[in-house]
């Protein structure tokens, strides 16, 4: 594998600018760009709030992690991972251990301006949306900003942003392949 063709990694909160960030890169490298929750409702035949529903959220995380695992080709991928993927267990290694990671970060004001309106989102489709963010922000911010190079988005234009994270990219998918060569040596 060549630098250039490691996978890139997009988490972060929702409303961070994952999708919308992701596109934008994967068109500058060259890459497919994937959204793992369009990819898993697109498998599924049904939209997220729908499996949330009537599979519940733990079935839903096992999807995640399958997809992860297996659903996406192993080389120029920009992959936007779903808000809530790298805070289970084991994924962030796991991520890790498929490509370069990058954690994209924005504040509570600029998430709750983002999101706002939104009903297709099932972990804030609820009477206080705003209460139920800041809880889940709280929540999952320390495991964030351990999830590989943070990058903040609030108040940045977009070209900004790209070319911040492509030079993330291209410095760490070096380190990446002399770390998979090294695995396989030893």
């Amino acid at each position: 594998m060549q630098p250039s063709d490691v996978n890139l990694y997009l988490v972060g909160f929702m409303g961070t600018g994952k999708t919308t960030l992701g596109r934008a890169v994967a068109l500058r490298l060259g890459f497919r760009w994937i959204d793992s929750d369009h990819e898993i409702e697109r498998q599924q035949g049904k939209p997220i709030s729908e499996i949330f529903a009537t599979q519940g959220e733990p079935a839903f995380r096992a999807m995640e992690r399958d997809f992860i695992d297996h659903g996406h080709p192993a080389e120029k991928q920009v992959v936007a991972c779903g808000g809530g993927l790298v805070v289970q267990p084991g994924m962030l290694a796991l991520l890790q251990s498929k490509g370069i990671v990058v954690c994209l970060h924005a504040s509570i004001e600029t998430i709750l301006r983002r999101t706002s309106g939104n009903r297709t989102r099932p972990l804030i489709d609820v009477e206080d949306p705003e209460k139920r963010l800041r809880e889940l922000y709280a929540a999952r911010e320390a495991i964030y900003r351990r999830s590989g190079t943070v990058v903040l988005t609030d108040g940045r234009p977009l070209a900004e942003i790209v070319q911040h994270v492509l030079r993330i990219h291209r410095r760490e998918a070096h380190e990446f392949v002399r770390a998979q060569a090294r695995a396989r040596h030893a």
